[in-house]
């Protein structure tokens, strides 16, 4: 019969379709289909996250410790530098003493020697050059017969005035610190005068026995200024690194010192402001952060004030307690 033809034709067709279908309506399994590869993609995403987060952490301690080394190293080549420049003076000092004892070959070489370092008017003139000749000769044996021709005796001589010099700058310290008119200081190891009327070698000195009197005090600046301080000051035998570094606010930080690492913060300040060169980075930071301790410890009488040095002038500096 045709109908039952048309029929079977029908479910062939219908067949025929569902098999086309049957790819389609896997997508619906949990296992294996959208619902399963979105899971998998979560998962995937989650662990490339946690895999970057990592890396990152990482890079950045690498990277804050790069940091402190280079500023370790900054440090050290200015320490080096500033050995270097009184290795220069000292060798400016001892260059006249070595032309002086240096033996003559000929009678007219230690004349010649004098001569060269007469004035320049001197050497131009060659009328009195024979007359300059003979007066430097007498002078240059008798030096040489009342030093004794070696070089270690003035180094002898030398150390007892050194001595000397420094126990006066003791005495001038300890004299300002108690409150009595300072001894001035020796001549010719005093700085040029700054116009203030004291010897800045004396100023530092009470500021350091100001800060082996204190226990402790409390520290604020930004994390970097504190990493430049702690590079910087990580090398004095004095100097101990807090046990703790308090995270307070817009990357500033807050710790405690004690007077001993203070007082190996303040040396190295000083050395480091001195030796650089003015209007570089370390030395705007060296200078800044010695002013502000100073001005702390300077105020200082002994009452049970709690000493706050802050580096940062959008906080006040004291507090009343």
């Amino acid at each position: 019969m045709k109908w039952k033809d048309a029929f079977d034709a029908a479910m062939k067709e219908l067949e025929a379709i569902r098999g086309l279908l049957a790819p389609v309506a896997r997508l619906d399994d949990p296992t294996v289909g959208l619902t399963a590869l979105h899971g998998e993609a979560t998962q995937s995403r989650s662990k490339i996250l946690e895999t970057i987060q990592g890396g990152v952490t990482g890079l950045r301690e690498e990277n804050r410790e790069v940091r402190r080394r280079q500023d370790r190293m900054i440090s050290d080549l200015n320490d080096t530098r500033a050995e270097l420049r009184q290795l220069l003076d000292l060798a400016d000092i001892l260059r006249p003493l070595a032309e002086l004892r240096r033996p003559a070959d000929k009678p007219g070489d230690s004349t010649h020697l004098r001569a060269g370092s007469a004035s320049p008017a001197l050497e131009a003139d060659a009328g009195t050059g024979p007359a300059v000749s003979a007066a430097a000769q007498p002078h240059t044996s008798t030096d040489t017969d009342s030093q004794g021709g070696t070089m270690e005796d003035s180094g002898r001589q030398a150390q007892p005035e050194h001595e000397g010099q420094d126990d006066a700058l003791k005495k001038a310290i300890e004299a300002a610190y108690q409150g009595n008119a300072a001894p001035t200081a020796p001549p010719s190891t005093a700085p040029p005068a700054t116009g203030q009327g004291q010897d800045p070698r004396v100023t530092h000195g009470v500021l350091l026995l100001k800060a082996a009197g204190v226990a402790s005090v409390d520290l604020i600046a930004h994390r970097d200024t504190w990493e430049w301080l702690t590079a910087l000051a990580v090398d004095h035998p004095h100097f101990r690194t807090p046990p703790s570094v308090e995270d307070v606010k817009e990357g500033r930080v807050e710790t405690v010192l004690s007077g001993r690492s203070l007082i190996g913060m303040l040396i190295k300040l000083w050395d480091t402001r001195s030796t650089t060169t003015p209007l570089d980075a370390d030395w705007a930071l060296a200078t800044t952060a010695y002013n502000r301790i100073a001005a702390e410890l300077t105020a200082v009488d002994g009452e049970g004030q709690t000493i706050r040095i802050v580096l940062d002038d959008g906080l006040p500096h004291k507090t009343g307690d």
